[in-house]
């Protein structure tokens, strides 16, 4: 966020490691938190993806109007809300909807619940949201949620309760044909099956069961779909096999290491593992773990689902941050937060793709490193679009009272994320830029066609 960049509770808090707490690297201004501390306010994110967007449009035919309708959120909702804990005491939680735009369809993002969750970071990851869709050409718009808070301090009860009371002030600010929340950090499908049953527990009776395509990213027995779970990381591998092919790399063999070990994370490492590559090195907000031999994702996740991180695991030798960055690979696989790859880190890289399956990974100052270093870079737009892809797939299923198996679900992933994939690689030779560029442009290119086509009402 995964944006729709699923994963557990708790579970990818996941790598304000090395990279920001041990280094403190980001300079933005901060806010107070439920719990009395500091928090960043997302600015320096949001100042980033709008600097991505600028050096973009110098490549792109670009109404005026149209990059004035862009460059701010439709709408931006703050709700306040007063919540129960098991102790019978109340706490009051902020959270926030930001619905970024909607001409190619109804908004569309997930939900995240982050101790860091801020304005800032919200609206940045609203906008990406709205580029993905259009480079996806998926029929939705950009949207993105959350509530600022440490999900590991609160019972099952107390998610459960928060959730459901943020979906009723939400109100008619969401809905199946106007806004459809999904997961993202800090939420998973339970979560969303809350949502999508406080939503239709608040309509007409008579059209409940039309409602369920309200979120997606459920579980399947509450009409989730095949596949959603690990869409993200299958997403990042169908992207990595593309690269590899234009590359004539071999991943049979192929060495790789991966920051963040949550759902997209550890996904991404199974599904890389049944194609031969091999993982080693893991970074979580644990610590960092390196093995030349390789890990074993699944042995990995099982220890991880036991201790709530990497560290420890007997199988792994213990390392410090900058010594995982610094480790020969041949893929470096950003899974976690934001800014995580800086200017030290892009130095320190030692492999050929970084790959992000995080949102915002990279910061502006290591682009240019990275680029001096030959490191090539699979931009977040396009890298983790799987989420949201399968999502459009659980709502399309909702909506025609349909269940698709498995096969069909990855078999439509996989053209989706191929076709996005070379568009972007066709702009970047033809125009020499760099993915992340090509990547917007080819978004933008469609997002002006719309609107030169509508025009804008009145």
């Amino acid at each position: 966020m995964a944006d729709e960049v699923t994963t557990d509770f708790g579970r990818e808090a996941e790598t304000e490691t090395t990279a920001q707490r041990e280094r403190g690297r980001r300079d933005a201004d901060t806010e107070t938190d439920p719990e009395g501390g500091e928090v960043e306010d997302g600015n320096e994110f949001y100042r980033i993806h709008q600097t991505q967007l600028a050096r973009t449009m110098e490549h792109v035919d670009l109404e005026n109007h149209v990059e004035l309708i862009l460059s701010e959120p439709k709408n931006e909702i703050i709700v306040n809300f007063p919540v129960q804990m098991d102790d019978g005491d109340y706490r009051l939680f902020t959270g926030y909807r930001i619905q970024h735009n909607n001409i190619m369809g109804p908004y569309k993002g997930g939900i995240r619940y982050h101790h860091d969750v801020t304005l800032g970071e919200i609206k940045a990851l609203a906008s990406v949201m709205t580029y993905k869709c259009a480079l996806l050409e998926i029929p939705f718009g950009g949207a993105k949620g959350g509530i600022r808070m440490v999900t590991d301090d609160h019972s099952g009860d107390e998610l459960e309760s928060i959730t459901r009371r943020f979906t009723h002030d939400l109100g008619t600010n969401i809905g199946p044909e106007y806004d459809i929340p999904a997961p993202d950090m800090g939420t998973n499908g339970q979560t969303m099956v809350w949502m999508m049953d406080t939503y239709m527990n608040m309509h007409n009776q008579l059209s409940k069961n039309a409602r369920r395509r309200i979120v997606t990213g459920k579980t399947i027995a509450s009409g989730g779909s095949r596949g959603r779970e690990k869409a993200t990381g299958q997403g990042v591998v169908y992207c990595i096999q593309e690269w590899a092919d234009e590359r004539g790399v071999r991943l049979d063999g192929c060495e790789y290491i991966l920051q963040g070990f949550g759902n997209v994370g550890s996904h991404t490492a199974r599904i890389l593992s049944r194609l031969g590559a091999v993982l080693v090195g893991v970074q979580d907000h644990t610590g960092s773990i390196m093995n030349r031999d390789g890990i074993y994702p699944r042995k990995l996740n099982e220890h991880v689902e036991n201790n709530g991180g990497i560290a420890g695991y007997p199988e792994a030798e213990s390392i410090d941050g900058d010594e995982f960055w610094g480790l020969d690979c041949d893929i470096c696989i950003p899974a976690a937060l934001e800014l995580q790859v800086d200017e030290d880190v892009a130095s320190s890289l030692d492999c050929d793709l970084v790959i992000e399956a995080a949102n915002g990974p990279t910061t502006l100052e290591a682009e240019p490193v990275l680029a001096d270093r030959d490191i090539e870079v699979i931009p977040d737009v396009v890298a983790n679009a799987g989420g949201v892809v399968v999502s459009y797939f659980e709502w399309v299923q909702n909506k025609r009272s349909e269940s698709w198996q498995l096969q069909e679900v990855d078999s439509r992933l996989h053209f989706m994320m191929k076709r996005a994939f070379h568009e972007m690689r066709a702009f970047a030779r033809e125009h020499d830029v760099d993915n992340r560029t090509a990547a917007f442009a080819v978004a933008l290119d469609r997002l002006n066609d719309v609107y030169t086509e509508r025009g804008v009402f009145p």
